[in-house]
């Protein structure tokens, strides 16, 4: 790297004016909407801060936290504790939350009925393939009174552990980021904000039923369990926690999704 001359002059001012700080990099992994966008939002603040941030976007829920663990990003901002939890339980890694910044209500969403008293017998059902996510449909089905579950807490139940479906509701599980794609094929589907908001799905307008702004599913910022205290990621977490960003999520999505802060 080349050295850049500086002046006599320079030399003689204070230090802290002649060399500033050089910006630490910090990778986060995040998916496109709206977790990506908030990271953009708060990017310039943070170069001021001295953390030049290098956003990774991703469209899977495996690969950035797989990325975090073997240290090729630093952290990520796309996924709520449950998921966490069943993620480190499953793959034996150790991510840890730092910050919860925003609540996604999760909805129900159908091209072919537009209430869901409309909801036929036997209607076909798809629901996320992942433990915590599958299990949130499922609660969230629950709760509208179209199937019962033999434990109506367990935050990992499957389709298996429904015990009264009076509608003979069949249910498929599939990845989900591609249920926004399978809409025209099912009747209902049950689909995560953000991917909603990818496909150009309004939840506050399109969902037939939502989650409430009490949901306990905050998305957050996740890292390594060695990287907790990391002055550049608690940073990140302030950045994203600010007034500012709780301004911009109500401006921007307008009820879509809320602050968790």
């Amino acid at each position: 790297m080349l050295k850049k001359f500086v002046p006599a002059l320079a030399l003689a001012l204070p230090l802290a004016f002649v060399l500033p700080a050089h910006a630490e990099t910090l990778s986060v992994a995040a998916t496109p909407v709206p977790h990506a966008e908030l990271v953009e939002f708060v990017k310039p603040d943070l170069a001021k801060e001295g953390v030049d941030l290098d956003i990774k976007v991703f469209t899977d829920y495996v690969q950035p936290n797989l990325q975090v663990a073997d240290k090729q990003i630093d952290a990520n901002f796309f996924q709520h504790q449950p998921y966490l939890d069943s993620f480190n339980k499953e793959h034996d890694t150790k991510l840890v939350s730092v910050g919860a910044v925003h609540v996604e209500p999760f909805g129900a969403y159908s091209q072919k009925i537009k209430d869901i008293k409309d909801l036929k017998d036997g209607a076909l059902v798809a629901i996320p393939n992942d433990p915590s996510n599958g299990a949130r449909a499922l609660l969230l089905l629950q709760k509208q009174g179209l199937i019962k579950l033999k434990d109506p807490s367990n935050i990992l139940a499957t389709a298996r552990d429904v015990s009264e479906n009076p509608k003979h509701l069949e249910f498929r599980e599939l990845e989900a980021a591609t249920l926004p794609r399978i809409l025209p094929d099912v009747d209902l589907a049950l689909i995560n904000t953000n991917y909603a908001l990818e496909a150009g799905l309004n939840p506050i307008k399109d969902a037939l039923f939502i989650e409430d702004k009490n949901s306990p599913y905050a998305n957050l910022v996740v890292t390594r369990a060695d990287r907790k205290d990391d002055p550049a990621i608690k940073k990140l977490v302030a950045a994203l926690q600010s007034d500012k960003v709780r301004d911009f999520i109500l401006k921007q999505y307008k009820g879509a999704i809320v602050p968790a802060f």
